[in-house]
């Protein structure tokens, strides 16, 4: 799976689980006629919008990726594409913690309210790296890729050869 692929789909899962959560949490504040956690989690999200917003605001790629970017093995040939099990492989813990945080609106609708939060600021600040990678890939010539590896591991990418844009001066 291309790399640039992981992070959107990343951002829009983060995106997906924060609708999910809000929804929850909505859900389960009026079941319980908790009108304060429904205006405190509003409220939290608007500040996690500002921070997420923050966060993402620059163009380039952050440290974390450049290293990774600069760290990844030249490869020949494009390993084995299964996005599925890839996507899996690398957003379990987004999964784990959405169904952690909605299950534990039934014993305080607060917490999916809080998570939401966090998704939020996730999907925020990740939301123009697939766009820094893939300015490096054009400029490079290069194709970024995932390099299978354990959930528990680190990612590590392999660089294939890719085309290379020339731009006039």
């Amino acid at each position: 799976m291309r790399f640039t692929e992981l992070l959107r789909t990343t951002i829009l899962l983060s995106g997906v689980a924060a609708t999910a959560l809000a929804l929850v949490t909505l859900g389960a504040a009026t079941g319980d006629r908790a009108e304060n956690i429904v205006w405190l989690s509003a409220g939290w999200w608007i500040i996690a919008t500002l921070i997420g917003t923050y966060l993402g605001r620059h163009h380039d790629a952050t440290p974390p990726i450049a290293r990774l970017l600069a760290e990844s093995k030249a490869a020949t040939m494009m390993p084995e594409h299964r996005p599925g099990a890839a996507i899996l492989n690398r957003l379990w813990p987004l999964l784990l913690s959405t169904i952690a945080a909605g299950g534990l609106a039934v014993v305080a609708p607060q917490i999916p309210g809080i998570a939401t939060g966090f998704a939020i600021i996730w999907a925020l600040s990740w939301r123009r790296q697939h766009r820094a990678v893939q300015a490096i890939e054009e400029r490079d010539g290069v194709t970024f890729y995932l390099d299978p590896t354990s959930p528990l591991k680190p990612i590590r990418l392999v660089r294939t050869p890719g085309f290379r844009r020339e731009v006039p001066s």
